[in-house]
């Protein structure tokens, strides 16, 4: 999806929330003070605020959209991730005044006058935040956006909140019991939980996250239409907002291969793969791929540490005759988890290869980052 009708749509979204928002909440607030419920008027606070959400997601998607600049050369698509994380903090804020409200009530219980207008208000604002849920979260699966999804889930929790509320008041009605309070702090309890892990979600990718296994696996697929690209290492992704990365990875051609061919192999590779949204750099690696030698250690070192983890795998595999043995270079990207096994491997490949070569050997090894390949 082009990146224009993808602000674009996000942008509508926002005016939704803000339109619907604010008509739920004047009802609410009617139904609030007509009932003298403090879960009414608390849900009616709710949804003014719902609308300042709106507000948020509208303006991030339009700041969004403006182009890169002096000062931010990469764009400002990541303004997305920052009203998504605010957002999350309004989220929170409910909660905890959601919940201060209902404590309140639980100490000093107060009767709800009961009104079926208020109940039918309290009803259509569920069909319509259960519709603007639905609305938020199918657009926010069709543009894959953080913001339109933290906005679905509260409206998710909007939906509990008021229907909570509307039991309580169905039950106190017909039961006679003062439960306005207890349902209201459980529902605080819930939407404050939300906060936190949308807090999480939004977070995460600002931080940095691990590379994209949907960009990984396109690499890979790209990669086989280029016979002459024997394999890559060293993929780093650079996330600046939802639609805007900058790739970089190292790809491994045979050394015989001309430079000029090679070049203008890797240059193509860079412009095809454009079509996935990235800006793609490629470091070119030479290897050899025609020493007998050099493939027979590389048989056997692949071979002994997939018996530790099939993740394993090694690159830039070369070595220098010293003294009497050999002095054997390659890089190894090695998950956290296997941290301790280091010597453990380095034990394994160094007996596998004296005992299935005529040499010895030394092992100089660098250990890479296993998020970056």
């Amino acid at each position: 999806m082009e990146k224009q009708n993808r602000n674009d749509i996000g942008g509508k979204a926002g005016l939704v929330g803000i339109i619907v928002n604010v008509l739920l909440a004047g009802g609410k607030l009617f139904a609030g003070i007509l009932t003298a419920s403090v879960s009414i008027i608390s849900d009616a606070l709710n949804n003014f605020t719902d609308s300042l959400t709106s507000v948020i997601s509208f303006i991030g998607f339009k700041l969004s959209q403006k182009p890169a600049d002096d000062e931010h050369p990469y764009g400002h698509a990541r303004f997305e991730y920052v009203s998504s994380l605010i957002i999350a903090v309004v989220v929170l804020f409910i909660g905890f005044e959601l919940a201060r409200n209902s404590v309140e009530k639980i100490i000093t219980p107060e009767a709800i006058n009961f009104s079926l207008v208020a109940i039918i208000i309290l009803a259509v604002s569920i069909l319509g935040k259960a519709g603007l849920f639905v609305f938020n979260s199918v657009l926010a699966k069709k543009i894959d956006s953080a913001t339109l999804k933290a906005t679905a889930v509260d409206c998710r929790n909007d939906v509990i909140m008021t229907a909570v509320v509307l039991a309580s008041t169905l039950v106190e009605r017909f039961t006679g019991w003062k439960v306005d309070g207890y349902t209201g702090l459980l529902v605080a309890i819930f939407i404050f939980i939300s906060g936190i892990s949308l807090i999480k979600e939004t977070v995460s990718p600002i931080l940095g996250e691990h590379n994209d296994e949907k960009i990984k696996e396109l690499l890979e697929e790209k990669i086989k239409e280029y016979p002459i690209i024997e394999g890559f290492h060293d993929l780093m992704i650079h996330d600046y907002g939802p639609g805007t990365s900058f790739c970089s990875v190292h790809l491994e051609i045979d050394k015989n291969v001309d430079t000029l061919v090679a070049h203008e192999q890797i240059d193509k590779f860079e412009r095809d793969f454009s079509q996935y949204g990235t800006t793609l750099t490629v470091h070119y690696d030479p290897i050899v791929c025609d020493s007998p030698h050099l493939n027979k250690m590389k048989e056997i070192i692949v071979s002994t540490i997939k018996q530790f983890d099939e993740r394993l795998s090694i690159h830039d595999l070369r070595f220098t005759p010293c003294d009497g043995f050999l002095n054997l270079f390659f890089d190894m990207p090695l998950p956290r988890d296997l941290n301790a096994k280091k010597q453990e491997i380095e034990q394994a490949i160094l007996h596998n290869l004296t005992t299935q070569t005529d040499d010895q050997y030394q092992l100089v090894i660098t250990y890479d980052s296993f998020v970056f390949n």
